[in-house]
């Protein structure tokens, strides 16, 4: 895991922003396309308003949700939705977002028809994932049932998840299918989630399922 401290949540920003841009332009000049991963939340909300501005050709550019609450995109709990009201936009609004949910089917029936579309386009190019204080990362959370699914080696692509006490199931992208990414990058903010971090490095993915994802990645954060 590397490590990479900012000053403030607005230099992060700036920083992390620049960081993927620069990936990006690097894979778009190997391939046709690209594919970018990356999380809902309010945490990387200031990295998409600076993303959205950068230089590249946004129109061969596949955006992907590392995880969807079964919304549609119009709902205000939908990743997909915030994702397109602050990444497809300006410059980047020529970008493909690929939705991970399916009008009328569970996440389980649909899962292998997202999945199909998801596996021409990976590996992965650039993947950035967030982290919860209880140190889940996308929608694998400490204990929860379909954990050990979406941490094996050999799982599928996405893996449904049902959480006690939740409005909606959720479906996630398989630790494997993250850690296969060319680049992969952990955005955190708040001294309680460096904290977390810090418990995290010393338990295993089943208590604290971002140790899944950190010897492969680059953890950015701030204050």
């Amino acid at each position: 895991m590397k490590l990479q401290e900012y000053p403030d949540s607005e230099f992060m920003a700036m920083g992390l922003a620049d960081v993927i841009s620069t990936q990006l332009n690097a894979a778009l000049r190997q391939r046709e396309r690209a594919l970018l991963v990356v999380p809902g939340g309010s945490t990387p909300g200031p990295v998409f308003d600076t993303l959205c501005g950068a230089r590249l050709e946004w129109d061969r550019v596949d955006v992907l949700p590392s995880d969807e609450r079964w919304r549609p995109q119009a709902h205000l709990r939908s990743n997909g939705g915030m994702i397109a009201q602050r990444l497809i936009c300006e410059r980047a609004a020529s970008a493909t977002l690929l939705p991970l949910y399916i009008e009328g089917a569970s996440p389980e029936e649909a899962a292998p028809q997202l999945s199909e579309g998801i596996a021409p386009r990976l590996p992965i190019d650039v993947a950035l994932v967030g982290m919860g204080e209880d140190m889940h990362t996308a929608s694998m959370f400490p204990r929860a049932p379909n954990l050990e699914a979406a941490l094996a080696h050999d799982a599928p692509i996405l893996v449904p998840v049902r959480i006690e006490g939740e409005p909606e199931p959720r479906i996630t992208l398989a630790a494997h299918v993250l850690r296969g990414a060319m680049h992969l990058h952990v955005v955190i903010t708040g001294e309680a989630k460096r904290a977390a971090l810090e418990r995290a490095r010393g338990q295993d993915a089943a208590h604290a399922p971002i140790v899944a994802l950190l010897d492969d990645a680059t953890v950015h954060w701030a204050p």
